[in-house]
């Protein structure tokens, strides 16, 4: 996924440079199929876009390559900056992304590729959208950009260890070291060509909730599985739904996933850990 994730931005600049906005356009209905530009402020896209599709053939599995980058939550605008390019809004002229807006999706989003092993690519160069100043999409505004973090986020991290053998005993001991511990369904379904995706079923579990919120949380997981997908896979070995004892810790406002347990019924050591940890007092 990260692969042709680059190789669409790489192609970003040469397509949109060669694309003469001369050429007769067209008001289409956004397809549902585009599930990424769907509910952005607007029902009708152009045709040819800016990245120099000419039908939807082209558009739709195109912008579905761009699904996995929306759906980590790498930055708010992520959705807003791609949709300009790929779905431009349907008016007298093209309306492109400002500077602002890409720098701020690329200082979000390049720590995304970079855990896949890429780095932001150079044709992607935020000096080449138009300045603040010019007519370009939704300015980030001063306001927002000193808004401060609220809420933990998911990170790109090393992988957890996966435990298969292990006493309740030294379950409490790594509950001890963190401090948050869920207890979660998860399931993970192929989707276009070979990208997974990974959903939190029914609800969550806490062992020990720390800085978690819990109306939070399915989204933090989720996106956590999407930004570190790699280590997402090695997690979840079947495509059938699977319980997790998902354990971690809170720094500096980032979520990291410091252990995993695959959670069977005959896991009696996980289910004494848990009932332990209630009256539990670490060292």
């Amino acid at each position: 996924m990260a692969q042709t994730l680059v190789f669409a931005l790489s192609c970003f600049l040469k397509l949109t440079v060669g694309f003469d906005i001369g050429l007769s356009t067209k008001c289409i209905a956004i397809p549902k199929e585009m599930d990424m530009c769907h509910d952005i402020g607007y029902s009708e896209m152009r045709l040819p876009n800016l990245m120099g599709h000419t039908s939807l053939a082209e558009v739709i599995p195109k912008s579905a390559e761009w699904q996995h980058l929306v759906q980590t939550g790498c930055h708010p605008y992520a959705r807003t900056f791609l949709c300009s390019l790929f779905a431009p809004v349907c008016l007298d002229t093209f309306i492109h992304p400002c500077q602002s807006m890409c720098v701020a999706v690329r200082d979000s989003c390049a720590p995304i590729l970079s855990c896949h092993g890429n780095s932001w690519p150079e044709s992607l160069d935020c000096d080449r959208f138009p300045a603040d100043e010019d007519m370009c999409l939704a300015s980030l505004s001063k306001e927002y950009q000193h808004i401060p973090k609220v809420f933990p986020k998911p990170t790109c991290q090393t992988c957890p260890a996966v435990e298969e053998f292990f006493t309740h005993k030294r379950i409490l001991e790594v509950f001890c070291l963190n401090n948050f511990a869920v207890k979660v369904r998860l399931s993970k379904n192929r989707r276009i060509a070979s990208d997974l995706q990974y959903n939190v079923e029914c609800q969550i579990e806490f062992i020990n909730q720390g800085l978690l919120l819990p109306y939070d949380t399915r989204n933090v997981i989720e996106q956590w599985l999407f930004i570190n997908e790699n280590c997402a896979q090695k997690m979840t070995h079947a495509y059938r739904p699977m319980v997790y004892l998902i354990v971690g810790s809170i720094e500096d406002s980032n979520v990291l996933v410091n252990q995993v347990y695959h959670w069977q019924r005959r896991d009696s050591q996980l289910t004494l850990a848990t009932r332990k940890w209630r009256h539990h007092k670490c060292l």
